[in-house]
C-alpha cells in the first residue's frame, strides 16, 4: 500500500486557539533563543482537551481507563464521513442521517459525523453547535463502534445561556463502551475519496483524559 492523499483534519493551536468555556488559554512562549542558547525551544501550556483532541473515557469517569491505557488501534481505522450539515445550529442528528452509510457502519469504523460547524471556529456561534443524539449513539455502539468524531466544539449539546444542554449523554455512553470522541476536527469536506484510512493518534500522555492530536485521513492504494 502507497499513500496518495493526505487530508489534515486539525486546527492550529496558538495563543488564540478557542476553547471550551472554563479551559485553559493555550501559552506559547520563547525558552530558548539561538541568540542566547544556541537553539530555538519553546515553552508551552494548555489544558488537555485543546484544539483537535480525543477524549479517553476517563474524561467522564473516574473508574474509567485513561488515554495511555486504551489500545492504539482505538485511534486508528477506516473512516465513515456522515453527511450531518442538515442539522444546522443546535440540531440533533438522528439516526436518519446513518441510514445511507449503515452498510458501512462495522466493528472498528471510525464515524466521522461531518456538520460544516467548523466554519464557525473562533466565534461565539461555535458554542451552538449541532450535537449527536444519544439514541442513535446507542445504536452505534451496539453495532462495535467505539470511535466517534465530529468537525465541532462538542458531540453533545453544548450548555451556553438558555441552553443547558442535556449532562453529556453521548460522552458517558462511549465512556461506559472504552471508546474515544475527537472533538474540533475541521476540512472534513476534503475528504473526497472512499474507505479513508483514518488517524487519531494522541500525544502519549500518562494518566491522561484526553490529549491533542494531528487527525488526518490518508487514501491508500495498493
Amino acid at each position: 500500500m502507497r499513500i496518495q492523499a493526505i487530508v489534515d483534519l486539525s486546527v492550529v493551536v496558538n495563543g488564540d486557539t478557542q476553547t471550551y468555556t472554563g479551559d485553559p488559554t493555550p501559552r506559547f512562549e520563547r525558552h530558548s533563543t539561538i541568540s542566547r542558547d544556541g537553539f530555538n525551544l519553546m515553552s508551552v501550556s494548555m489544558g488537555s482537551q485543546t484544539g483537535t483532541h480525543v477524549d479517553a473515557p476517563f474524561h467522564f469517569d473516574d473508574s474509567a481507563p485513561k488515554l495511555d491505557e486504551l489500545p492504539l488501534e482505538r485511534f486508528v481505522g477506516t473512516g465513515v464521513v456522515v453527511d450531518a450539515r442538515a442539522a444546522g445550529q443546535r440540531g440533533r442528528i438522528t439516526w436518519d442521517y446513518f441510514e445511507s452509510v449503515e452498510k458501512s457502519l462495522v466493528p472498528g469504523a471510525i464515524v466521522l459525523l461531518h456538520t460544516g460547524w467548523s466554519a464557525h471556529y473562533g466565534t461565539p456561534r461555535y458554542f451552538e453547535n449541532p450535537f449527536l443524539d444519544a439514541g442513535a449513539c446507542a445504536q452505534l455502539i451496539s453495532r462495535g463502534i467505539r470511535t466517534f468524531g465530529i468537525d465541532a466544539l462538542n458531540i453533545d449539546e453544548t450548555p451556553d445561556g438558555d441552553h443547558p444542554g442535556e449532562g453529556f449523554p453521548v460522552h458517558h455512553l462511549v465512556a461506559d463502551a472504552a471508546g474515544v470522541i475527537s472533538e474540533n476536527l475541521t476540512n472534513l469536506e476534503s475528504i473526497r475519496f472512499a474507505d479513508p484510512f483514518i488517524s487519531l493518534l494522541p500525544l502519549a500522555f500518562e494518566a491522561a483524559d484526553g490529549a491533542p492530536v494531528r487527525a488526518v485521513a490518508l487514501q491508500l492504494i495498493p
